[in-house]
């Protein structure tokens, strides 16, 4: 698999069969991973992972918390601005319409979207879980490191015929996480990562993704195209 199809193929997964994942599969995407750019070479992820009996237990404990109502655990970092304005807010909307309409349940459905959510805990049927913690005095260019990182994660599974769902929602439930990875006090808890193999049988829709020329800009002196809708005479994608 070359890399323009690992990146057309990966997609947050949220269905996945119970077959094992090698954990010398896990430590040979860790490894390469870790070539991942990082500023000044800080390498600031620290990764948990747990699979197996650890797993299924994390998974119970952590149902269990959410089916019961009990409080998240307080935040340690804002996952998305109180006002999205637009575009962001709309794709954000957007995106949970197709969700639920994949899942064939209604936007009223309250009950039913719930259950929905509670998967999330369950790692979608998952195998083995990373579980991402990155220094607490570290600032938003070493976060942006953390990125890069886990996107380099995702592709070397795709690599190896993985998929993989990140998931911010464990934060939610950090404590409960803390109890299994015991990290230290410097560290907060920046994702989840569901590891695993597709269960074909469970529907989806892909996730659209805004036209290059919403997020993108040219400013070089080629020839703008007869057909350059959207583009003025100095290159410019407006």
């Amino acid at each position: 698999m070359d890399v323009y199809e690992a990146v057309a193929t990966r997609r947050a997964v949220r269905g996945f069969t119970d077959r094992p994942v090698p954990r010398e599969v896990l430590q040979r995407v860790l490894s390469a991973a870790a070539w991942a750019p990082s500023g000044s070479n800080l390498q600031p992820w620290r990764i948990f992972v747990v699979a197996g009996e650890p797993l299924a237990r994390l998974k119970k404990l952590a149902v269990e918390r959410v089916a019961t109502g009990d409080e998240w655990d307080e935040p340690e970092y804002v996952m998305y601005p109180p006002e999205l304005k637009s575009p962001y807010g709309d794709r954000r909307s957007q995106f949970g319409k197709e969700r639920y309409s994949a899942l064939g349940i209604a936007r009223e459905d309250w009950e039913a979207r719930q259950r929905a959510a509670i998967a999330n805990w369950e790692a979608f049927g998952a195998p083995a879980a990373l579980f991402c913690y990155i220094d607490c005095d570290l600032g938003r260019p070493q976060w942006s490191d953390l990125g890069m990182f886990l996107q380099t994660v995702m592709l070397l599974l795709r690599a190896e015929g993985l998929h993989s769902c990140p998931q911010m929602s464990w934060a939610k439930v950090r404590k409960t996480v803390a109890q299994f990875v015991s990290p230290p006090d410097e560290l907060m808890l920046f994702c989840g990562m569901s590891v695993g193999y597709e269960d074909p049988s469970v529907s989806y829709i892909r996730t659209g993704r805004a036209p290059l020329t919403e997020t993108v800009t040219f400013i070089d002196d080629q020839p703008v195209p007869l057909n350059g809708a959207g583009q003025s005479g100095n290159g410019m994608v407006s």
